[in-house]
């Protein structure tokens, strides 16, 4: 109890400084400004930074990333590359999260990637494609964006920590037929080590909100990958928990663990 009453104190001290017991209610003079440019612009630049570089390659000399904008066919594919709700994740505008682009404003994965590329490079969007399609379409590259559904509190609780298929399928089916990039859209490290052989490149993508754009940035090259793990990622959810230190850590990627790239002019198909 001594502990609670503590920093119970603490936060009241806190609360009595700001006045706050006498003005409890926000100044809401520039409630007009929350959503502007700049703060979107913003928003924008943490995507940027928070994206997380796992796989470049089967080696440096080889990077996948940046990708060249003016490939004359690129598929977009997964059940998270078109969809605001899901890039937003729980406590976004409801609890539990939401499904959709017509839940606030903003920009998908896929309309940043749209916007990003040569006007002459075809954009073909697929959410869950067959290999035939695959296979018979002449990709240049693919991207893939798959990752968990939106979760607040216990209903985020979760066992496995695998992607959610469709995602699995989605990777293998993509990735076994193409040059792929994959973005995870999550909350969390997730078990990916079943498709790392698969995958040309992964980011891990957090959940980037409304500035769906921010990923195509770095993708593309305009901006350097920059973004470090946060916490562990792990190879399977036997190993939880695991931190740093441990007497057996083996983690996928270590704490720390991010690989960068500079930002380019352009990249181009050779």
């Amino acid at each position: 109890m001594s502990r609670i009453d503590d920093a119970v104190r603490r936060i009241l001290r806190v609360k009595f400084v700001m006045g706050l017991f006498e003005k409890p209610f926000a100044d809401e003079t520039y409630v007009d400004h929350v959503g502007s440019q700049a703060h979107r612009d913003l928003a924008r630049e943490a995507v940027r930074r928070s994206l997380v570089l796992l796989k470049n390659g089967e080696n440096a000399d080889e990077p996948v990333l940046p990708l060249p904008k003016n490939a004359s066919r690129i598929l977009v594919a997964g059940t998270h590359a078109n969809n605001l709700g899901y890039q937003c994740g729980g406590w976004s505008i409801a609890w539990q999260g939401l499904s959709g682009n017509n839940l606030t404003a903003g920009t998908t994965i896929l309309s940043g990637i749209s916007a990003a590329v040569d006007p002459t490079t075809e954009i073909v969007f697929s959410q869950n494609p067959d290999k035939a399609f695959v296979s018979s379409n002449n990709f240049s590259y693919a991207i893939v964006v798959v990752g968990e559904f939106p979760y607040a509190e216990l209903d985020g609780d979760n066992t496995n920590l695998t992607i959610p298929e469709p995602g699995g399928r989605t990777i293998s089916t993509v990735c076994g037929q193409v040059k792929c990039v994959v973005l995870i859209v999550s909350g969390r490290p997730l078990v990916v080590q079943p498709y790392l052989d698969q995958i040309d490149a992964l980011v891990a993508a957090w959940l980037p909100g409304t500035e769906g754009a921010g990923v195509a940035d770095v993708l593309f090259g305009d901006y350097g990958f920059a973004g470090k793990l946060p916490r562990t990622w792990f190879k399977t959810v036997d190993q939880l928990p695991m931190n740093v230190g441990d007497d057996r850590y083996d983690p996928l990627f270590p704490f720390g663990f991010g690989l960068t790239t500079k930002a380019v002019s352009n990249v181009t198909v050779g």
